[in-house]
């Protein structure tokens, strides 16, 4: 039941991260075309472009990591028996969750120094560009958990013990 609610989840993160690429296009393309065409501009189309940029980002991460699409290899893993396999699995789990936690304590240091720091060209607060951080290592954090709570509670099938992709054609 938890899997299929953060299989929702990633579908609205999906749709967003769809969105924000989307905006992104219109905004660069739309830049474009009036500062060569007419010789004026956006002018919180690069910001917002960033912004967006960096939102798209993390949260395209957030699916990526619920699909097991990042790359990497399986040189060590792959030679080790079921037992070592679930060791090493998590231990990785483990050790991402940390990793989540100092990008959660570094977003939410930077959040609250600019939170009331303006942007230059649209005036929003700095704090929702850095909170793009902030809802990576929660969202990533939840779906860390709930893979661990999978492996220890023996869900997982042996051939599932290694989740990353060896190279693009596969992911």
């Amino acid at each position: 039941m938890f899997d299929r609610l953060i299989d929702r989840c990633c579908k609205l993160i999906e749709m967003i991260t769809v969105a924000c690429l989307a905006a992104m296009v219109v905004l660069v393309l739309a830049n474009v075309i009036l500062r060569y065409a007419f010789n004026s501009g956006i002018t919180v189309a690069e910001e917002l472009s960033r912004w967006l940029f960096v939102w798209t980002t993390f949260l395209g991460s957030v699916v990526a990591l619920r699909a097991h699409g990042h790359l990497g290899t399986e040189f060590l893993v792959g030679r080790l028996g079921p037992v070592g396999k679930r060791l090493c699995l998590a231990l990785g789990y483990v050790l991402m969750l940390f990793v989540c936690w100092l990008i959660f304590e570094g977003a939410l240091a930077q959040t609250r120094l600019n939170w009331k720091v303006s942007a230059p060209s649209s005036g929003a607060s700095l704090a929702w560009f850095y909170s793009a951080g902030l809802v990576f290592a929660v969202a990533a954090a939840v779906i860390l958990l709930n893979e661990l709570y999978r492996l220890l509670s023996g869900r997982l099938r042996d051939e599932d013990l290694i989740i990353i992709k060896e190279n693009e054609d596969q992911a």
